[in-house]
């Protein structure tokens, strides 16, 4: 009993070794220049979705005397058609567009994950089916079916358009992760799993998915960019509700409001397109130092 209680780590042993992991990831990073200037730029619009609002108050007050100031002190970025403070819906409009972002990128991974390694396990007629579907999904013209389903549908909840941009964005990581499962499921570690009896969830999650963490973070990230730019399309189209905020809605409104014509709009259109760009382009480069750090024979640390 003794031997059992002092052998169980301590709370200070568990904190420490996911702090160090933490801290050896960021000394990777710092070698990386483009890719730790993505990971600021991620922490950032998080930061700014996610917290910053709790601090800033709404400004949903029109003023009609305010309509498309310049920047100034009180506007920074100037103020819309109705004479709104920009900045402030770029404050509160970053929330939506990330979070749709986030879980359409996460449900095409755990679709491609999931079906990818059982099909490349399981082999046989199983796999045959899964890379038949596959292969349809891959021919699909994805954002003309996506403006389809969004015209009949009009899907008036932000999650329900997550997970339909998920379900069209998985099938080229399906291809990847077989191709890579069926390459490592011959290794002595998922031989010895298998012959433990451990079951099908446990080779997957536990055996043969940790190896290939680089692209299923890298995916997750461009599946986030993919789907960001999706979702704000088709709200510019009005094919989703434009109630609310965020940079797409703002978009709409610039377009729809002949924004374009005024002089003095160009801080209103371009601050949602600028904030846009670099959160895709924060991704982009995160994303590309990813491989390096979890790659052994790339990192050279």
């Amino acid at each position: 009993m003794s031997t059992a209680v002092l052998a169980r780590p301590t709370l200070a042993q568990r904190v420490a070794a996911p702090l160090a992991a933490m801290l050896e990831f960021l000394r990777l990073l710092s070698r990386r220049p483009v890719g730790l200037i993505g990971f600021i730029g991620i922490t950032f619009f998080l930061f700014l979705a996610f917290v910053a609002p709790l601090f800033v108050p709404l400004q949903n007050d029109p003023s009609l005397v305010d309509i498309y100031l310049t920047p100034s002190l009180a506007h920074p970025l100037g103020t819309d058609f109705q004479g709104k403070d920009v900045l402030n819906q770029i404050v509160y409009g970053g929330r939506p567009i990330l979070i749709v972002a986030i879980l359409a990128a996460f449900v095409s991974t755990i679709i491609a994950i999931t079906f990818g390694s059982i099909a490349a396990i399981v082999g046989g007629r199983l796999d045959t089916a899964i890379l038949a579907i596959t292969d349809v999904t891959l021919t699909l013209p994805k954002l003309i079916l996506l403006i389809a389903v969004a015209a009949i549908l009009r899907p008036t909840s932000f999650v329900f358009l997550a997970v339909l941009l998920g379900l069209l964005q998985w099938s080229s990581l399906l291809r990847q992760v077989r191709a890579q499962v069926l390459s490592l499921k011959e290794r002595d570690y998922v031989e010895a799993a298998r012959s433990l009896d451990l079951g099908l969830f446990h080779i997957v999650f536990r055996e043969i998915l940790p190896t290939m963490r680089s692209y299923i973070a890298i995916h997750f990230m461009l599946a986030m960019t993919e789907a960001m730019y999706a979702q704000i399309f088709i709200i510019f189209l009005g094919l989703v509700p434009v109630s609310g905020s965020n940079w797409g809605i703002m978009l709409y409104f610039a377009q729809g409001q002949g924004a374009l014509f005024f002089r003095d709009s160009i801080w209103y259109i371009l601050s949602p397109i600028i904030a846009i760009s670099l959160v895709q382009l924060s991704l982009v480069w995160f994303a590309s130092a990813l491989e390096d750090i979890f790659n052994p024979r790339l990192r050279g640390a």
